[in-house]
Protein backbone atom coordinates (compact mmCIF):
# COMPACT_ATOMS: atom_id res chain seq x y z
CA UNK A 1 0.00 0.00 0.00
CA UNK A 2 2.61 2.20 0.53
CA UNK A 3 4.25 1.79 -2.53
CA UNK A 4 0.83 2.42 -4.37
CA UNK A 5 0.93 5.92 -2.19
CA UNK A 6 4.54 6.49 -2.98
CA UNK A 7 3.50 5.86 -6.88
CA UNK A 8 0.65 8.11 -6.54
CA UNK A 9 2.38 11.10 -5.12
CA UNK A 10 5.12 10.54 -8.01
CA UNK A 11 2.27 11.35 -10.56
CA UNK A 12 1.13 14.47 -8.14
CA UNK A 13 4.20 15.59 -8.34
CA UNK A 14 4.95 15.39 -12.23
CA UNK A 15 2.15 16.96 -12.99
CA UNK A 16 2.12 19.88 -10.54
CA UNK A 17 3.52 23.30 -12.33
CA UNK A 18 4.28 24.40 -8.88
CA UNK A 19 5.02 23.50 -5.85
CA UNK A 20 4.32 25.06 -1.77
CA UNK A 21 6.35 23.08 0.74
CA UNK A 22 5.13 22.89 3.65
CA UNK A 23 7.44 22.11 6.95
CA UNK A 24 6.93 21.23 10.53
CA UNK A 25 9.85 20.54 13.33
CA UNK A 26 10.00 16.51 11.53
CA UNK A 27 11.62 17.90 8.38
CA UNK A 28 14.99 18.99 10.69
CA UNK A 29 15.19 15.17 12.28
CA UNK A 30 17.02 13.72 9.29
CA UNK A 31 19.71 16.39 9.59
CA UNK A 32 20.37 15.56 13.29
CA UNK A 33 17.85 18.27 14.88
CA UNK A 34 15.85 17.39 18.27
CA UNK A 35 12.17 17.99 16.85
CA UNK A 36 10.92 18.09 20.94
CA UNK A 37 8.18 16.44 20.60
CA UNK A 38 6.75 16.19 24.32
CA UNK A 39 8.69 17.01 27.19
CA UNK A 40 10.58 13.54 27.01
CA UNK A 41 12.21 14.51 23.68
CA UNK A 42 12.76 18.20 25.15
CA UNK A 43 14.38 16.78 28.07
CA UNK A 44 16.41 14.09 26.01
CA UNK A 45 17.95 17.32 24.15
CA UNK A 46 17.98 19.56 27.18
CA UNK A 47 18.57 17.30 30.24
CA UNK A 48 19.81 19.80 32.42
CA UNK A 49 16.54 21.44 32.45
CA UNK A 50 15.27 18.40 32.86
CA UNK A 51 16.35 18.55 35.99
CA UNK A 52 14.51 22.36 36.58
CA UNK A 53 11.27 20.05 36.21
CA UNK A 54 10.69 22.50 33.10
CA UNK A 55 8.70 21.61 30.40
CA UNK A 56 9.02 22.63 26.50
CA UNK A 57 6.09 25.25 26.65
CA UNK A 58 7.30 26.94 29.91
CA UNK A 59 11.19 27.30 28.85
CA UNK A 60 9.66 28.62 25.22
CA UNK A 61 8.36 32.04 27.26
CA UNK A 62 9.63 35.39 26.76
CA UNK A 63 9.31 35.67 30.49
CA UNK A 64 12.60 34.03 31.21
CA UNK A 65 14.85 37.37 29.28
CA UNK A 66 13.43 39.78 32.36
CA UNK A 67 13.45 36.77 34.74
CA UNK A 68 16.64 34.51 34.02
CA UNK A 69 18.05 35.96 30.96
CA UNK A 70 21.91 33.36 31.46
CA UNK A 71 19.33 30.65 31.21
CA UNK A 72 17.07 31.88 28.64
CA UNK A 73 20.14 32.68 25.97
CA UNK A 74 21.71 28.97 27.31
CA UNK A 75 18.07 27.56 25.73
CA UNK A 76 18.19 29.68 22.70
CA UNK A 77 21.68 30.11 22.70
CA UNK A 78 22.32 26.34 22.59
CA UNK A 79 19.77 25.76 19.65
CA UNK A 80 21.14 29.06 17.45
CA UNK A 81 24.87 27.61 17.86
CA UNK A 82 23.20 23.84 17.00
CA UNK A 83 21.31 25.64 13.79
CA UNK A 84 24.65 26.85 12.16
CA UNK A 85 26.51 23.76 12.78
CA UNK A 86 24.03 21.91 11.37
CA UNK A 87 23.83 20.70 7.60
CA UNK A 88 20.92 20.35 5.90
CA UNK A 89 19.99 16.84 5.14
CA UNK A 90 19.84 15.68 1.20
CA UNK A 91 15.71 15.85 0.91
CA UNK A 92 16.67 19.50 0.91
CA UNK A 93 18.77 19.65 -2.50
CA UNK A 94 15.90 16.97 -4.14
CA UNK A 95 13.02 19.67 -2.90
CA UNK A 96 15.41 22.60 -4.72
CA UNK A 97 16.34 20.57 -7.72
CA UNK A 98 12.61 19.75 -7.96
CA UNK A 99 11.37 23.76 -7.78
CA UNK A 100 14.03 24.71 -10.26
CA UNK A 101 12.54 22.11 -12.58
CA UNK A 102 9.52 24.31 -12.17
CA UNK A 103 10.89 26.85 -13.03
CA UNK A 104 10.79 27.88 -9.61
CA UNK A 105 7.09 28.74 -9.25
CA UNK A 106 7.11 27.68 -5.38
CA UNK A 107 6.79 28.90 -2.33
CA UNK A 108 7.89 27.35 1.14
CA UNK A 109 5.76 28.03 4.40
CA UNK A 110 7.56 26.48 7.33
CA UNK A 111 6.64 26.58 11.38
CA UNK A 112 10.66 25.79 11.97
CA UNK A 113 13.30 29.03 12.79
CA UNK A 114 16.33 27.03 11.97
CA UNK A 115 17.15 29.02 8.86
CA UNK A 116 17.53 25.17 7.34
CA UNK A 117 15.55 26.50 3.95
CA UNK A 118 17.92 29.19 2.77
CA UNK A 119 20.91 27.51 3.97
CA UNK A 120 20.07 24.67 1.61
CA UNK A 121 19.90 27.51 -1.08
CA UNK A 122 16.25 28.12 -1.71
CA UNK A 123 15.04 31.84 -2.46
CA UNK A 124 14.59 33.87 1.07
CA UNK A 125 11.76 35.42 -0.90
CA UNK A 126 9.81 32.46 -1.45
CA UNK A 127 9.89 31.52 2.43
CA UNK A 128 7.29 32.26 4.86
CA UNK A 129 8.44 31.59 8.86
CA UNK A 130 5.25 31.55 10.90
CA UNK A 131 7.39 31.86 13.86
CA UNK A 132 10.01 34.25 13.07
CA UNK A 133 13.69 33.11 12.99
CA UNK A 134 16.36 32.55 15.78
CA UNK A 135 19.35 33.77 12.96
CA UNK A 136 17.13 37.35 13.88
CA UNK A 137 17.07 39.40 16.71
CA UNK A 138 14.66 41.89 18.82
CA UNK A 139 14.73 43.96 21.80
CA UNK A 140 13.02 41.62 24.56
CA UNK A 141 11.28 45.15 25.34
CA UNK A 142 10.52 45.63 21.76
CA UNK A 143 11.77 49.37 22.21
CA UNK A 144 11.52 50.45 18.95
CA UNK A 145 9.82 47.64 16.99
CA UNK A 146 13.17 47.04 15.13
CA UNK A 147 14.58 43.50 13.95
CA UNK A 148 18.06 43.12 13.03
CA UNK A 149 20.24 39.95 11.52
CA UNK A 150 22.72 38.46 13.71
CA UNK A 151 24.85 36.30 11.93
CA UNK A 152 28.24 37.12 14.19
CA UNK A 153 26.32 36.96 17.40
CA UNK A 154 28.03 34.22 19.35
CA UNK A 155 26.82 32.71 22.47
CA UNK A 156 29.15 31.12 25.00
CA UNK A 157 27.38 29.01 26.95
CA UNK A 158 28.71 26.93 30.20
CA UNK A 159 26.73 23.57 29.50
CA UNK A 160 27.52 22.40 33.25
CA UNK A 161 25.66 25.13 34.63
CA UNK A 162 23.58 26.18 31.19
CA UNK A 163 24.09 29.71 31.68
CA UNK A 164 24.71 32.05 28.93
CA UNK A 165 28.30 33.67 29.53
CA UNK A 166 27.50 36.53 26.29
CA UNK A 167 23.75 37.65 26.63
CA UNK A 168 23.18 39.81 23.27
CA UNK A 169 21.79 43.43 24.15
CA UNK A 170 19.49 45.77 22.06
CA UNK A 171 21.70 47.79 20.26
CA UNK A 172 19.08 50.75 20.59
CA UNK A 173 18.23 50.68 23.91
CA UNK A 174 21.00 48.24 25.93
CA UNK A 175 18.23 45.89 27.69
CA UNK A 176 18.03 42.05 26.78
CA UNK A 177 17.93 41.33 23.07
CA UNK A 178 15.63 38.10 22.34
CA UNK A 179 15.08 35.92 19.04
CA UNK A 180 12.44 37.13 16.88
CA UNK A 181 10.58 33.94 17.42
CA UNK A 182 7.17 33.41 18.65
CA UNK A 183 7.28 32.11 21.67
CA UNK A 184 4.49 30.81 24.26
CA UNK A 185 2.30 33.53 25.65
CA UNK A 186 4.36 36.06 23.68
CA UNK A 187 2.79 39.34 23.60
CA UNK A 188 5.85 41.68 22.67
CA UNK A 189 6.82 39.29 19.46
CA UNK A 190 7.20 41.43 16.50
CA UNK A 191 5.84 39.98 13.59
CA UNK A 192 7.21 42.80 11.41
CA UNK A 193 9.58 40.74 9.29
CA UNK A 194 7.07 37.68 8.66
CA UNK A 195 4.04 39.65 7.58
CA UNK A 196 6.25 40.57 5.08
CA UNK A 197 6.96 37.61 3.78
CA UNK A 198 3.29 36.48 4.78
CA UNK A 199 2.06 39.35 2.12
CA UNK A 200 4.91 38.12 -0.72
CA UNK A 201 2.97 34.10 -0.34
CA UNK A 202 -0.25 35.75 -0.73
CA UNK A 203 0.58 37.53 -3.63
CA UNK A 204 1.88 34.69 -4.82
CA UNK A 205 -0.98 32.37 -3.94
CA UNK A 206 -3.64 34.87 -5.57
CA UNK A 207 -1.55 34.40 -8.68
CA UNK A 208 -1.71 30.83 -8.17
CA UNK A 209 -5.30 30.70 -7.44
CA UNK A 210 -6.24 32.99 -10.57
CA UNK A 211 -4.50 31.25 -13.28
CA UNK A 212 -5.85 27.75 -12.18
CA UNK A 213 -2.06 26.37 -12.10
CA UNK A 214 -1.95 22.88 -10.56
CA UNK A 215 -0.53 22.62 -7.33
CA UNK A 216 1.49 20.10 -5.42
CA UNK A 217 1.67 20.68 -1.87
CA UNK A 218 4.36 18.76 -0.11
CA UNK A 219 4.09 18.78 3.95
CA UNK A 220 7.01 17.10 5.84
CA UNK A 221 6.69 16.70 9.30
CA UNK A 222 4.33 18.92 10.30
CA UNK A 223 2.70 17.37 13.62
CA UNK A 224 -1.17 17.44 15.45
CA UNK A 225 0.25 19.34 18.63
CA UNK A 226 -0.51 22.78 17.20
CA UNK A 227 -1.54 22.05 13.34
CA UNK A 228 -0.71 25.40 11.79
CA UNK A 229 1.28 23.43 8.77
CA UNK A 230 -1.30 20.79 8.46
CA UNK A 231 -4.50 23.53 8.48
CA UNK A 232 -2.70 25.34 5.73
CA UNK A 233 -2.43 22.21 3.79
CA UNK A 234 -5.67 21.07 4.24
CA UNK A 235 -7.16 24.29 3.61
CA UNK A 236 -6.04 25.11 0.30
CA UNK A 237 -6.45 21.26 -0.73
CA UNK A 238 -10.29 21.68 0.23
CA UNK A 239 -10.45 25.19 -1.55
CA UNK A 240 -8.85 24.43 -4.69
CA UNK A 241 -9.89 21.81 -7.20
CA UNK A 242 -6.33 22.25 -8.64
CA UNK A 243 -3.99 21.51 -5.35
CA UNK A 244 -3.21 18.16 -4.08
CA UNK A 245 -1.88 17.32 -0.65
CA UNK A 246 0.78 15.10 -0.20
CA UNK A 247 1.90 14.49 3.73
CA UNK A 248 5.16 12.71 4.82
CA UNK A 249 4.07 12.27 8.36
CA UNK A 250 5.75 9.42 10.23
CA UNK A 251 3.42 9.21 13.04
CA UNK A 252 0.44 11.12 11.66
CA UNK A 253 0.12 10.54 8.18
CA UNK A 254 -3.69 10.87 7.73
CA UNK A 255 -5.19 12.86 5.24
CA UNK A 256 -8.99 13.60 4.92
CA UNK A 257 -9.74 14.73 1.47
CA UNK A 258 -9.40 11.69 -1.20
CA UNK A 259 -7.61 13.22 -3.61
CA UNK A 260 -4.71 13.65 -0.88
CA UNK A 261 -1.80 11.52 0.03
CA UNK A 262 -0.69 10.79 3.30
CA UNK A 263 3.07 8.77 3.67
CA UNK A 264 3.89 6.80 6.72
CA UNK A 265 7.83 7.58 6.72
CA UNK A 266 10.51 10.37 7.29
CA UNK A 267 10.74 13.12 5.76
CA UNK A 268 14.06 12.34 3.82
CA UNK A 269 12.93 8.83 2.96
CA UNK A 270 9.24 9.84 1.87
CA UNK A 271 11.27 12.64 -0.32
CA UNK A 272 13.75 10.23 -1.69
CA UNK A 273 10.64 8.18 -2.72
CA UNK A 274 8.68 10.26 -4.96
CA UNK A 275 11.14 13.18 -6.35
CA UNK A 276 12.61 12.08 -9.29
CA UNK A 277 14.34 14.74 -11.05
Amino acid sequence: MQTEFIETAKKIIEEAQAVLITSGAGMGVDSGLPDFRGNEGFWKAYPVIKELGISFSKMANPTWFATNPPLAWAFYGHRLNLYRETVPHDGFKLLLDLVKEKQENYFIVTSNVDGQFQKAGFDGEKILEVHGSIHHFQCSQNCKRKIYDAPKEKIEIDMQKFEAITIPLCPECGDIARPNILMFNDWGWNEKRTDKQDYKYRVWLAKIKKTRTKLAIIEIGAGTTIPTIRNIGERLSDQLPNATLIRINLREPKVYNEKDVGLEIGGLEGIEGFVNV
